[in-house]
């Protein structure tokens, strides 16, 4: 018996086939053990980040790269990446009762086939006033083959000063978002604004910008706005109202925050995409808080994404104070925008600002705009896009071209120009101080 084992023993050890896959797929075993091990004390190691890497938004040790969170966080870090290919915009233009005409005039001066367009059209407009404005949209041959223009379907109540604004503003990024994942800046205009430069002219300057600057204009909450804005309670009667009212004050006074820092400015703003996926997202909650505390907030509109963008390391960084218009205030108190006229456009002309407001409905100065800083001769703005001819009165927008393509005129070398100033080391000192 012990021989039998023997003999079989020893033929099975003389038999060395086996030993080579043995010992190779030992080595591989041994080699992915220790990678998975190197693995993980790089993770934890430091080291340099890869441009792609995930950090996270409150500088949490304990985040969880396995939620969903990871994911969007992920696609923002990306879209942040400086992209060789041109820059499109994303428009929310919004209006009230009697502002149809005025917002299509605005469309078509701002209109440009890269661009995505949304209008609002609020609530104490009435219904057949927002199906015309629908109407306009659809019937036009230009809108409908591009697809690039929306009038939105749900009308809302909106008080300027209340978060009402800030509701349908975030509504309209979330559909444009919805729409479209291709556009790089989001920018809010009221019929009673209008550019002063062309759409070409601000494509081809913010073709050479890195796409993680967000233009907004703030400062720190001081003095008498401390005790009118960020002290009173408001109720924005619009909120459960279908008939628009002034803003219902309270008889008690909060707080100041401690957690984070008030800011304010302008409300007009022009918000990166990575910037504004954040706020509707809000993975970390501090943009809802924010939604929440400024519900009854005075001016909520001039102070909410100044306050998020302010205290969020990953962006407070990329806030350049400034809202690029030019706006006249009234003296004093330099609180209420007042209308601009034939008067004011050698200082509108000069200002180098992209847009100007406020304007009364059609008046002469607009068609000064689009005849000596627009070259509108025709419904929209001239562009390179635009490939028709001109004889015999025929717009030449009629026929569209290659949209990638810019021909900057003027404007577009004034607004370079400002945002040379706008990005020197002395104007960025003075980041979300």
């Amino acid at each position: 018996m012990r021989k039998n084992v023997g003999s079989h023993s020893g033929r099975m050890f003389s038999d060395r086939k086996w030993i080579i896959p043995f010992f190779a797929s030992l080595l591989v075993s041994v080699s992915l053990v220790l990678t998975a091990i190197l693995g993980e004390f790089s993770s934890y190691g430091g080291g340099e980040e890869s441009p792609f890497d995930i950090v996270s938004f409150n500088g949490s040790e304990d985040y969880n790269g396995d939620f969903v969170e990871s994911d969007l966080e992920r696609s923002i870090n990306a879209s942040v990446v400086v992209k060789m290919e041109a820059p499109k915009f994303a428009y929310l233009i919004s209006g009230t009762k009697g502002d149809s005409h005025r917002m299509m005039r605005t469309l078509e001066a701002v209109y440009h086939p890269r661009n995505q367009y949304i209008l609002h059209l609020d609530l104490e407009a009435p219904p057949r006033e927002r199906l015309e404005l629908a109407n306009a949209v659809k019937a036009d041959p230009v809108y409908r083959e591009v697809e690039n223009v929306r009038v939105m379907s749900q009308s809302n109540l909106v008080t300027y000063k209340g978060p009402t604004m800030i509701a349908c503003t975030l509504q309209a990024i979330a559909i444009l978002l919805k729409e479209s994942s291709e556009w790089d800046w989001f920018i809010n205009l009221s019929a009673s604004d209008y550019p002063l430069v062309t759409q070409d002219d601000m494509l081809h300057v913010f073709s050479n910008l890195s796409r993680d600057l967000n233009f907004i204009e703030h400062t720190r909450i001081s003095g008498w706005k401390l005790n009118q804005r960020a002290r009173p309670i408001i109720i924005d009667p619009a909120l459960y109202l279908t008939k628009k009212s002034d803003l219902a004050l309270t008889t008690q006074r909060r707080t100041l925050p401690t957690s984070f820092k008030l800011f304010t400015g302008s409300a007009w703003v022009v918000l990166t995409r990575s910037f504004v996926e954040y706020c509707i997202w809000g993975w970390d909650n501090f943009p809802r808080t924010m939604l929440m505390y400024y519900t009854n907030f005075v001016s909520s509109p001039e102070g909410y994404f100044h306050t998020v963008i302010c205290n969020t390391q990953k962006f407070r960084h990329t806030a350049i104070s400034h809202d690029l218009h030019y706006i006249a205030w009234d003296t004093p108190p330099k609180q209420h925008p007042i209308s601009l006229t034939m008067k004011d456009f050698d200082k509108m002309a000069q200002s180098k600002a992209p847009f100007a407001r406020k304007f009364a409905k059609d008046d002469a100065v607009l068609d000064k705009i689009d005849k000596e800083l627009l070259s509108r001769t025709h419904r929209f703005s001239p562009g390179a896009w635009c490939i028709g001819t001109s004889e015999n009165g025929a717009d030449p927008c009629s026929s569209r071209g290659n949209d990638t393509v810019f021909r900057p005129g003027p404007g577009a070398e004034k607004l370079r120009k400002l945002l040379q100033v706008l990005l020197s080391e002395e104007f960025l000192s003075k980041q979300c101080l």
